[in-house]
């Protein structure tokens, strides 16, 4: 069984932080300083495990993205390794004649990224690969996911979510990019001529964590367990909805900061939650809350990106889920609006142009997977 870039998991509590902005979801977790005695204390100079010997703890880390968690029948992908300084998001439509091509690189991805990462000591190399529907059934024998499907376009009365093509996903995360770049290099290698790469995206770790329209993003996502259960099933699996938004800075920049603080429904400073949020703020549409009054999240990981020379400002929105339905119902929030019209005040400066959805398998998945259709 290939290995998968995913190390093994010491029982380490974790100290939850407020991290996060809508929708909601996972930035990091920090790992408790409290090791036992007779093992050493986890760090982001000390490596953890045998399984991946080039990946190392960044700090912040969730403890849970170490290996399997407790009450879960799989051992995850690396979802909940945090926020990392630099990430690369690669998106691939497989062609005729490319799916043995690619049934080799989500089987050997693992070795590729520990690989890659043995390289550079502590410099936290994951990579979370995700299967979209269309290519599901000439990779497999076996049946899609019971909640995979294309990712869903949303007409609002004045913006709009397109789909986009896209087969594969590949999300890579370290602290340098050259190690992203590395790995990329090495997966597009693989996937050979009959694969294409429709969209690559270079993220990178703004100040204080905050996207290029000036706000801290990731203040109020979940945390511990609640990250878990919204990111993964018990299989270890789950889902992911990826969009890359272009920012009109001039018009955003042109509002006063107390203009731009009721579009976001945070102060912008001090990033605290404003108490009189206006209805179509960021933080109110994108809180959901079901019939039971229970809010339901998810886990993201957006980073910013941006080509200067070409005036493009952008945030590549990543968000993992247990099931779809919670973004998907973001996303309606966003652009069509409960009531309909009260769609997300950011998008009259953010446009969606790309759209994707796909099927975050656990990483035991990857190292058996199922025999290909005949």
């Amino acid at each position: 069984m290939p290995s998968i870039c995913v190390p093994t998991a010491a029982s380490v509590p974790v100290v939850s932080q407020p991290h996060g902005r809508c929708p909601r979801s996972f930035r990091a977790l920090t790992l408790a300083a409290r090791a036992p005695r007779d093992r050493p204390c986890y760090s982001a100079e000390n490596r953890v495990g045998s399984s991946c010997p080039g990946l190392y703890l960044r700090s912040p880390l969730a403890a849970e993205a170490l290996g399997k968690i407790s009450g879960m029948t799989g051992t995850p992908q690396a979802v909940l390794s945090g926020l990392s300084s630099a990430a690369r998001f690669l998106t691939v439509t497989v062609g005729s004649g490319g799916e043995k091509a690619a049934r080799d690189v989500l089987a050997g991805v693992g070795d590729l990224c520990k690989a890659v990462g043995f390289r550079v000591p502590g410099g936290g190399l994951t990579c979370v690969v995700g299967i979209g529907a269309e290519v599901w059934p000439r990779l497999f024998a076996t049946k899609p996911p019971a909640h995979l499907h294309p990712f869903r376009e949303v007409h609002g009365g004045v913006h709009h979510a397109p789909a986009t093509p896209g087969d594969l996903l590949f999300h890579l995360r370290a602290e340098r990019a050259d190690l992203c770049f590395q790995l990329a290099t090495q997966v597009v290698k693989r996937l050979g001529p009959h694969c294409r790469v429709v969209d690559e995206v270079d993220g990178f770790r703004s100040f204080e964590q905050r996207d290029l329209l000036g706000f801290v993003d990731g203040t109020a996502n979940p945390t511990g367990q609640a990250a878990v259960s919204s990111a993964l099933d018990a299989d270890g699996a789950g889902y992911v909805i990826v969009q890359k938004y272009l920012h009109d800075l001039d018009g955003w920049n042109a509002l006063s900061v107390e203009a731009q603080e009721a579009a976001m429904g945070r102060t912008k400073l001090d990033d605290i939650e404003l108490d009189d949020k206006k209805p179509d703020s960021h933080v109110a549409v994108n809180t959901v809350v079901d019939s039971h009054g229970v809010e339901h999240d998810i886990v993201r990981d957006n980073m910013p990106f941006g080509a200067v020379g070409r005036g493009e400002f952008g945030t590549y929105y990543i968000g993992y889920a247990a099931d779809p339905a919670v973004p998907e119902r973001m996303l309606h929030r966003m652009f069509v609006g409960e009531p309909p019209g009260n769609h997300d005040r950011i998008l009259d400066f953010s446009t969606a142009v790309t759209g994707g959805l796909f099927y975050v398998p656990s990483a035991d998945f990857l190292g058996a997977l199922p025999d290909p259709p005949h």
